[in-house]
C-alpha cells in the first residue's frame, strides 16, 4: 500500500522539506526508515501499518526568506468488522400489515457504506419498490404491507467501497399467516428524516417511508414554498429527497407526507445549510519600506463563520487583522493566514519584505515637459523609490521653493501650484534625499490658456418622441486640440452604440452640440457637456425633463397578510411632467397560466388617486401564492408597471366551493358510480384537501360517507351486493347522493343532492333521425332526436349517449372515435377528422348496465384541407415612418385540386409577448396600418378556407407609437398599387 500526502510550494530559491506525524517531527535524514522515504518533497509511505503510520501530517517548507508549513493531511486505516454469529429470530406478520426488518450492522470506517438485503440466497437481492425500503442510513428493511410473496429468508449485506469489503448477517425468516378478510391499516410514517445539515455545493439525500394498506404514497413539500427546490429529484416510489448541489436558499424546513385511504400521517424536520471556509480576501507578496505602516488582512466566507489565524514562519503569530505601525527588518518573513471552520480548513501565504534604499528616480522620474492652465490648478509629481520615506526640497532655477498661499509640497513629496500664470513657467528640480543618500529630477512647465465654456447647454422640457439640441461651446488654448464628451447621469455617452438617439454634431472646431433624436423616457436627466485638452478640462450641465408616461413605481412590498386579503405598500414614481391621476394593482397568482398573465386586482378603496402609497388589495383566494405589481396613470395614458413584488402565500382558509355536476349511474353486480367535476386547486383554500362523499338509498334515511383524499379524484366506486335489480323489482333503484370538500382547517359545504339511478337492464330503444353535416376539414357537427327516457322504467332508464365516427372505406367500426354526451345534450362536435374523407356517423344511448341499440347509419364528407403554404408577404413604411402598408398574394384556387375555396383573409396585429390582439377580416389583399412608435409589434396574415384557418405568415415590426385601428384608404390602395407595379407582381 502506498499513501502519498502532496505538497505544493512555490518558492525561490528551492525550499528544504521535513515531514512532522502528529506534531513529532520525522527524522528522515538522521534516522533512515523502512517504511519513510521522501521524493521532491512528497512523502512516501511503504507498507503501513495502522499503529505506527495513522496520524495527523505536517509538510514544513524552509529557505532564507521564511517558512511555511503545509495544510494538515489525515491517515486513517479503513475497517468493517462481521456481522455476530447468533442467529436472528424470525419475524412473523399477518398479511396487509407492515413489517421491519433490523440490520443491526457492524463497526465500520468510513461510515459510508451501501445497505442491500439478500432474499433466500446470495446473491438474489432484493429490489425496493413502492412497497418495500431499505434505508440507508440504518440498513433496515421496511415493508409497507407483506404479501404471501413476501415469507422468506433475509440477509442483511452491508458493503464499504472505500476498502471494498462486503458483510452480511445471519438470515431473518420472515414468516406471513394469512388474514381473511384482509384488513386495512393506516398511513404510519415510521421512517423519518431528522434535522440535517448540508454542506454548500454538495449533494443531500432525506429519506421517509410509512406502513400500511394500501401501500401509502408519499409526498414532499418545502414549508413556506409552493414547490420543491429546482434541483430537487424524488425517487424510490417516493421514500427519497434528492437535492443536488445545495444552496443557501435550500435551508428551510421540509415535510413528507404519507397518504392511503385509511389516514394521513406527516413529519416535518429542519436542513441547514453550512459551508467550508473560502477565502474573500486573501493576502499577497508586499514589499513596504523600513518604518512605514502596515496592516495585513484576510477575509473568509464561510458557515458558520471561520476563524481567522496566523503564522509566521511556522509558528503561531496572532489573530484576526495584524497591524504594524512601524516596520522593522525582523518583520521581515513568510506569513500564513488561516481560516477554519467544522467544515474544514485553508490556508494563504505570502511574504512580507522590509527593505531600505537611497532614493533614485530611474523607475520615475519627473517629466521633462509639463503643462498647464492658466489661473488652473498644476501638480508635479515627484515620486522616487526610497526607504525609508525621503524628505522633498522643490527649486525652480536655483530659488528654493517653500510653501505659502500658492505653492505647496504635498505629502507624497508632489508640489501643487494654485492660480497658475505666465510668472510660473520654468525649470522646476525636486530634490529627494534620507539616511540612505539623494536623488533629484527636473521638468520644464509651460503655461497655456485656460478652456472656457462660452456657450452652456440650457435645462430644456419636451414631449416623447421629439427631437432636441443641446448646445455646448468653449473657447481654448490655439496651440492645443479640444474635444466634447457628453454624460448623462454621470455616465458618459456612447455615440457608437447609441446612434439611434444621439448624435454629435461637430461643424465647428470650438462647438460639441447634442442632438436627441426620438426621445424617450429613459432620456431623462442631467447632461454634462465636458470640453477637455490635454491641460485641463471644463464642464456645463442642463437638465431634461421629459413629459410622458408615468415611471413605474418602486418598493412594492406586501407589509401584511390575511386569508382573502394583503397590504400593499409601494413607493411613488416619476410624473414625468404630468400629474398622476391614479393607481392600478395587478395580481399574479401560481396558475397563471403564461409570465404576462397579470390580472387587475379589486382593492380597498376601490379607486386609488394619485397620492396613494397603499392599499388592501382584496377578493384573493386563501392558500393561494400572489406576486403584485402597480402602474400609475396621467393624462398620457397608463405607466410602465413596477417590478412585482416577492411572492407571498395567503393564509389557509374553511373551503367555500363544493364540486359540480355530481351524478353518477348504477353499474353491474352491485356497483353504485358517483362523479363529480373536482374543485379547481385555487379553492382548495388549504392543504390536506379532499372529499367527503355521501350517499344513500332514496327511501332511507341514514347516509353512507366515504372519505376521499385526492383531490383530483372525479369518481367513487362503491360495492354492494344488495344494491343488485331483483327480478321482482318494477322500478329503477333511486339513490340521493351528494359531495362536500375538506382540508386542514375544517369541513366546506355540500352540493345539491341528485337522484341517481341504478337500471336493470340496456336502453331498448336507439336514437333517430341522426344527421350531420361538415364545419371544416377536421369538424362536423351531428344531432339526433333522443331516445324517450321515462325516469322510472328499468330498461328505458338512460344516463347518455355514445357518438361513433369512422371512415366508410378506411377504418373498422372497432377502431372508431367515440364521444360520450349526457342525455340532456343531443348533439355534439367531432373532432380530429381526416379532411376529405367520407365518414359513417352512429348513435346508441347508454346507462350504467351498458348501450343499448345503434342509431341508421348517417353518411358525411369532410370538407378538403386549406393549403399548406401561407400566403406571400411584402411591407413597405412610408417617406415619413409614420404608416405600415401590406400587401400579400391572392390565393389561387383549383377546382380539380384537393384544397378547400378560400373565403376571406384574416389579419392579426398584436404586441410581441401578447397572446392576441385585434383581428380583422377583409376579402382584399392589402391593408394599412399607422407606423407602430412604441415597442415592437407581429403582424399575422393567414386565409380563411371552407376547410378552416390556414397557415401564418408573419412579419415583426420595431417602432414607438401606439398601435391604432387599420384603414383601407383610397390613398393607400393608389400608393400600393403603384408599389405592385413597381415591383413587377
Amino acid at each position: 500500500m502506498l499513501v502519498t500526502p502532496h505538497t505544493h510550494t512555490q518558492i525561490n530559491p528551492a525550499p528544504t522539506y521535513r515531514w512532522r506525524r502528529d506534531n513529532w517531527e520525522i527524522k528522515l535524514m538522521e534516522l533512515p526508515n523502512e517504511h519513510y522515504s521522501l521524493v521532491g518533497g512528497n512523502l512516501i509511505i511503504n507498507n503501513p501499518e495502522e499503529k505506527k503510520h495513522a496520524g495527523t501530517y505536517v509538510c514544513v517548507a524552509k529557505n532564507v526568506y521564511g517558512t511555511v508549513i503545509s495544510k494538515e493531511a489525515k491517515v486513517k486505516f479503513g475497517y468493517l468488522e462481521e456481522f455476530p454469529d447468533e442467529e436472528r429470530d424470525p419475524v412473523t406478520v399477518k398479511e396487509g400489515q407492515g413489517a421491519v426488518l433490523l440490520c443491526a450492522p457492524p463497526k465500520r470506517w468510513p461510515t459510508e457504506v451501501t445497505f442491500r438485503w439478500i432474499y433466500n440466497e446470495f446473491p438474489v437481492f432484493l429490489h425496493p419498490d413502492k412497497r418495500r425500503f431499505v434505508s440507508q442510513s440504518t440498513g433496515n428493511l421496511y415493508i409497507s404491507k407483506v404479501e404471501a410473496s413476501d415469507a422468506g429468508n433475509y440477509s442483511c449485506y452491508v458493503f464499504n467501497p472505500q476498502i471494498g469489503k462486503g458483510v452480511y448477517s445471519k438470515f431473518i425468516p420472515l414468516i406471513s399467516t394469512e388474514e381473511t378478510p384482509e384488513k386495512r391499516y393506516k398511513a404510519d410514517l415510521v421512517v423519518k428524516f431528522p434535522d440535517t445539515t448540508a454542506m454548500l455545493n454538495y449533494n443531500v439525500t432525506l429519506e421517509c417511508f410509512a406502513l400500511g394498506n394500501p401501500a401509502p404514497h408519499i409526498v414532499w413539500r418545502k414549508i413556506g414554498a409552493t414547490d420543491l427546490p429546482a434541483s430537487a429529484q424524488v425517487s424510490m416510489s417516493g421514500a427519497l429527497l434528492h437535492l443536488y448541489n445545495v444552496q443557501y436558499e435550500d435551508s428551510a424546513g421540509y415535510e413528507c407526507e404519507a397518504i392511503n385511504q385509511k389516514w394521513q400521517d406527516w413529519h416535518q424536520a429542519w436542513l441547514y445549510v453550512e459551508a467550508a471556509p473560502e477565502w474573500a480576501v486573501t493576502i499577497n507578496n508586499t514589499q513596504k519600506d523600513v518604518g512605514s505602516e502596515h496592516t495585513m488582512s484576510c477575509v473568509a466566507n464561510g458557515k458558520p463563520g471561520p476563524y481567522i489565524r496566523w503564522l509566521k514562519d511556522g509558528y503561531s503569530y496572532g489573530k484576526g487583522e495584524l497591524k504594524f505601525s512601524s516596520l522593522t527588518f525582523e518583520d521581515s518573513g513568510m506569513y500564513q493566514c488561516i481560516a477554519e471552520n467544522y467544515w474544514g480548513i485553508i490556508y494563504a501565504s505570502a511574504e512580507l519584505r522590509v527593505i531600505a534604499c537611497a532614493p533614485t528616480f530611474e523607475l520615475n522620474p519627473v517629466k521633462k515637459y509639463l503643462l498647464g492652465a492658466n489661473n488652473g490648478r498644476v501638480v508635479i509629481e515627484c515620486k522616487p523609490r526610497a526607504a525609508p520615506r525621503p524628505r522633498f526640497t522643490w527649486t525652480k532655477g536655483k530659488e528654493v521653493l517653500f510653501n505659502n498661499s500658492r505653492i505647496s509640497i504635498m505629502f507624497d513629496g508632489s508640489l501643487e501650484i494654485l492660480n497658475a500664470t505666465r510668472n510660473d513657467e520654468g525649470v522646476y528640480t525636486c530634490l529627494a534625499e534620507n539616511d540612505r543618500g539623494k536623488a533629484n529630477s527636473t521638468g520644464t512647465l509651460t503655461i497655456t490658456e485656460a478652456t472656457q465654456i462660452t456657450v452652456a447647454p440650457e435645462d430644456t422640457q419636451v414631449m416623447v418622441g421629439e427631437e432636441v439640441h443641446l448646445q455646448c461651446q468653449a473657447s481654448f488654448d490655439p496651440s492645443l486640440d479640444i474635444t466634447f464628451i457628453w454624460s448623462l447621469d454621470f455616465r458618459v455617452i456612447d455615440f457608437y452604440l447609441e446612434w439611434k438617439h444621439y448624435e454629435r454634431i461637430m461643424d465647428r472646431e470650438d462647438s460639441g452640440e447634442l442632438k436627441i433624436m426620438n426621445v424617450q423616457l429613459r432620456h431623462e436627466g442631467r447632461y454634462t457637456c465636458t470640453a477637455q485638452t490635454v491641460v485641463d478640462n471644463v464642464t456645463a450641465s442642463a437638465d431634461l425633463k421629459v413629459k410622458g408616461l408615468p415611471a413605474p413605481p418602486g418598493g412594492v412590498r406586501v407589509e401584511e397578510i390575511r386569508d382573502t386579503s394583503v397590504k400593499l405598500v409601494w413607493n411613488r414614481g416619476a410624473d414625468h411632467g404630468s400629474l398622476i391621476l391614479g393607481y392600478t394593482i395587478q395580481t399574479r397568482d401560481f396558475y397563471a397560466l403564461t409570465e404576462v398573465d397579470w390580472r387587475d386586482a379589486s382593492t380597498s378603496p376601490t379607486a386609488l388617486d394619485g397620492m396613494s402609497v397603499m392599499a388592501d388589495v382584496v377578493d384573493l383566494y386563501p392558500w393561494m401564492e400572489y406576486e403584485f405589481r402597480v402602474y400609475a396613470t396621467n393624462e398620457f395614458g397608463d405607466g410602465e408597471a413596477s417590478i412585482p413584488s416577492m411572492k407571498i402565500k395567503t393564509w389557509d382558509a374553511v373551503p367555500v366551493v363544493a364540486p359540480t355536476n355530481v351524478g353518477g349511474y348504477g353499474g353491474k353486480d352491485g356497483e353504485l358510480i358517483i362523479t363529480w367535476t373536482p374543485v379547481q386547486p385555487q379553492y382548495f383554500y388549504g392543504k390536506k384537501f379532499g372529499y367527503v362523499v355521501a350517499f344513500k338509498p332514496h327511501d332511507e334515511v341514514d347516509w353512507w360517507y366515504e372519505t376521499i383524499s385526492d383531490p383530483e379524484t372525479r369518481r367513487y366506486v362503491h360495492r354492494d351486493a344488495s344494491f343488485r335489480v331483483k327480478s321482482n323489482d318494477f322500478q329503477v333503484r333511486e339513490f340521493q347522493v351528494k359531495v362536500k370538500t375538506f382540508n386542514s382547517k375544517g369541513d366546506g359545504p355540500y352540493s345539491l343532492s341528485t337522484t341517481i339511478y341504478y337500471p336493470r337492464d340496456v336502453p331498448s330503444e336507439s336514437p333517430t333521425d341522426v344527421y350531420s353535416r361538415p364545419v371544416s376539414s377536421h369538424e362536423a357537427l351531428v344531432w339526433w332526436i333522443p331516445v324517450m327516457d321515462t325516469g322510472t322504467g328499468l330498461q328505458q332508464y338512460i344516463d347518455g349517449y355514445q357518438v361513433k365516427y369512422w371512415r366508410k372505406y378506411d377504418d373498422t367500426e372497432p377502431g372508431a372515435n367515440r364521444i360520450f354526451v349526457p342525455a340532456s345534450m343531443n348533439q355534439t362536435r367531432l373532432e380530429n377528422m381526416l379532411p376529405d374523407s367520407h365518414y359513417l356517423i352512429e348513435v346508441r344511448a347508454y346507462n350504467g348496465a351498458g348501450v343499448g341499440p345503434p342509431s341508421e347509419h348517417c353518411e358525411m364528407f369532410t370538407k378538403r384541407a386549406p393549403p399548406s403554404v401561407a400566403p406571400q408577404m411584402w411591407r413597405y413604411i412610408s417617406y415619413s415612418g409614420k404608416w405600415l402598408y401590406v400587401w400579400w398574394h391572392h390565393i389561387s384556387y383549383d377546382w380539380f385540386g384537393n384544397e378547400s375555396f378560400p373565403l376571406y383573409y384574416k389579419v392579426m396585429f398584436r404586441k410581441t409577448g401578447y397572446i392576441t390582439g385585434p383581428i380583422y377580416m377583409t376579402g382584399w389583399h392589402f391593408i394599412d396600418f399607422p407606423m407602430p412608435q412604441v415597442g415592437d409589434y407581429e403582424l399575422e396574415v393567414r386565409g380563411r378556407y371552407e376547410g378552416g384557418d390556414g397557415p401564418i405568415r408573419k412579419i415583426r415590426l420595431q417602432g414607438k407609437a401606439s398601435f391604432l385601428r387599420p384603414t383601407l384608404s383610397l390613398a393607400a390602395m393608389l400608393l400600393l398599387a403603384l408599389c405592385i407595379v413597381g415591383l413587377g407582381i
